[in-house]
C-alpha cells in the first residue's frame, strides 16, 4: 500500500511536536491553539513566523529570507508597490457596495471580460473562492433545473456548505453531498493506450449516467484544468474537449473552476481552460484577482444568467466593493505591464526542464510535470509507490533551505511549486539550488 499521510492537510504541523520547538515559537502555537482553537492549522515541522513580504520574498521575525514557490494570492508579488497605491488611494477616497453607480467597477469588468471569450459576457463579484463556487452552482442548479453535480475524486472546491459538498479533498468527515458523483481524475498514463481525453470523458458520462438512473437530474459538470488537488494533471492539451461534448449532451453546463490555473498562471493563456480550446458555459476565479484583497468573481454566458438573474433575489454586501476593484485593476495593470503571462511560460519551462534534468535517475522521483508556473514532481517510496514521507521530508528540507513549497494530491506525495508570476531566471536558478542540494541529501540515486 502506498505511504500516506492524513488527507486533511497536506505538509500540516504535527501539534504532538510542540513541545520540541524552539521556545518563541512555541509560544505563538499553544497562543494560537488556545485562542483560535483546532481548526486552524500551521504549515512544516518547524512553523514559521512571517513578518514581511517583499516581490517574490518573504521575511520571517529573525529576519531571514524565504524565496516564495507556493503563495498563488499574492500572485503579481508581495506587497507589489502599484497594487498597494491603488488600495490606499481608493481606501482614502470612497469604499461602498455595488447598489450605486459607479463606473470603476464596469471599467474593470469590460477590461477582464475581453480576456475571456465572448460568449462568456456577464460578471458577477463575490469576495472568494467559495463564494463564487457556491454561485456558480445556484446559477447552474436554477438553469437545469437539476441537482447532481460531477467532480474528481480529490477536487477541492471551497468552504462554504455548498462548494466543501463539492470537495472530496476535504476527507472523509466532510462527506460528499448526497446528489455528488466522483470520477477518477485524468492520469494519461493509466488509460491502457486510449487517448487520455476519451477516456476522461468516458468515465464523466459514466457517472452522469450512474446519477440519472438514481433518479437525479444532472446539473453540471465542474473541474480546475490543471487538476491541482488531484495532482496536478495539465497534459495534454485539449484533453477536456470530449468532456464538454459529454457535459453538453446530458443537459448540463460546464463550470471551470480558474481560481487555480487563471490569472496567467498556466503561461500559455491568461485561463486554464483557455489551454484546451474549451468554451465553458461558467468560469469562476478567486485568490490572485486582488493580490490577497478579497474579490472573487463569476464569469457566465448571458444566456445563462438571465433566469438566475431575474429571478433570484441575489446581493454581497463585500462582493466588488470599491478598494477591491481598486485592486483587481492594478493587479491586470501589473500583469499586462510586466509580461507576466509570458514570463510564466517561459520561467515554467526552464524550472520544468531543469528539474527533469536534475531527477533523471534519481529512483525517488517518478514525474514531473507542469504547466507554466505551477509545476508537480512525484516521490515514491523503494516499492515504486507513493510516497507522502518522503515527499514531507522534501518539502521542510526545502523549508529548511530558505524556500517554500507545498505538497498536494490523493496520496500526499507531489509536491506542489507554484512561484509567484514574476520569477526570473536569477529566482529559478536560486530555487533549482536548493532543490537540487534536498535532492542530494533525500533521494535515492540509481547508481
Amino acid at each position: 500500500m502506498a505511504s500516506t499521510k492524513s488527507q486533511f492537510m497536506v505538509n500540516a504541523f504535527d501539534v504532538s511536536t510542540t513541545d520540541s520547538l524552539d521556545p518563541a515559537i512555541q509560544g505563538i502555537v499553544r497562543r494560537r491553539a488556545r485562542i483560535l482553537g483546532p481548526g486552524y492549522k500551521l504549515f512544516y515541522k518547524n512553523p514559521l513566523e512571517l513578518v514581511r513580504g517583499e516581490g517574490v520574498y518573504m521575511y520571517d521575525v529573525q529576519g531571514n529570507r524565504y524565496l516564495d514557490a507556493y503563495n498563488n494570492v499574492p500572485s503579481v508579488g508581495h506587497c507589489h508597490p502599484h497594487v498597494v497605491k491603488a488600495i490606499s488611494e481608493q481606501a482614502a477616497k470612497l469604499n461602498t457596495h455595488t447598489r450605486y453607480a459607479a463606473e470603476p467597477i464596469l471599467d474593470y469588468s469590460e477590461r477582464l471580460l475581453a480576456t475571456f471569450p465572448a460568449e462568456l459576457d456577464n460578471i458577477m463579484f463575490t469576495c472568494t473562492g467559495s463564494e463564487a463556487v457556491d454561485l456558480a452552482l445556484r446559477i447552474s442548479r436554477f438553469h437545469t433545473q437539476g441537482s447532481g453535480v460531477v467532480v474528481t475524486a480529490n477536487a477541492y472546491h471551497g468552504l462554504t456548505t455548498a462548494a466543501a459538498e463539492i470537495s472530496p479533498q476535504l476527507g472523509a468527515n466532510v462527506p460528499v453531498g448526497q446528489h455528488v458523483w466522483t470520477v477518477e481524475a485524468p492520469r494519461p498514463d493509466r488509460t491502457d493506450g486510449k487517448d487520455p481525453g476519451e477516456a476522461f470523458a468516458a468515465g464523466v458520462a459514466t457517472a452522469i449516467a450512474d446519477m440519472q438512473r438514481h433518479g437525479i437530474k444532472f446539473a453540471a459538470f465542474i473541474a480546475d484544468s490543471l487538476f491541482s488537488t488531484d495532482g496536478i494533471l495539465p497534459d495534454p492539451p485539449g484533453f477536456l474537449q470530449p468532456t464538454v461534448d459529454v457535459v453538453h449532451a446530458a443537459g448540463g453546463l460546464y463550470i471551470a473552476d480558474e481560481v487555480q490555473p487563471g490569472f496567467a498562471r498556466t503561461g500559455d493563456t491568461m485561463w486554464g481552460f483557455q489551454r484546451h480550446g474549451i468554451v465553458p458555459d461558467i468560469a469562476v476565479m478567486g485568490k490572485p484577482m486582488g493580490n490577497g484583497m478579497p474579490i472573487a468573481g463569476v464569469v457566465v454566458k448571458s444566456t445563462i444568467l438571465a433566469g438566475f438573474g431575474n429571478n433570484v433575489r441575489y446581493f454581497n454586501t463585500f462582493g466588488g466593493n470599491s478598494v477591491s476593484i481598486a485592486a483587481a485593476a492594478a493587479v491586470l495593470d501589473v500583469i499586462e505591464n510586466e509580461g507576466l503571462r509570458e514570463n510564466s511560460q517561459k520561467i515554467g519551462r526552464y524550472l520544468k526542464d531543469e528539474l527533469r534534468q536534475s531527477t533523471s535517475g534519481n529512483d525517488a522521483v517518478s514525474a514531473v510535470r507542469g504547466a507554466g508556473l505551477y509545476l508537480a514532481v512525484d516521490f515514491v517510496d523503494d516499492n515504486g509507490l507513493p510516497s507522502a514521507d518522503a515527499a514531507s521530508d522534501f518539502i521542510n528540507g526545502l523549508r529548511q533551505r530558505g524556500v517554500l513549497i507545498g505538497g498536494t494530491g490523493l496520496y500526499g506525495n507531489t509536491l506542489k511549486i507554484r512561484p509567484l508570476l514574476p520569477f526570473t531566471q536569477e529566482h529559478a536558478d536560486e530555487f533549482l539550488e536548493a532543490f537540487d542540494d534536498t535532492l542530494a541529501t533525500t533521494g535515492r540515486n540509481n547508481g
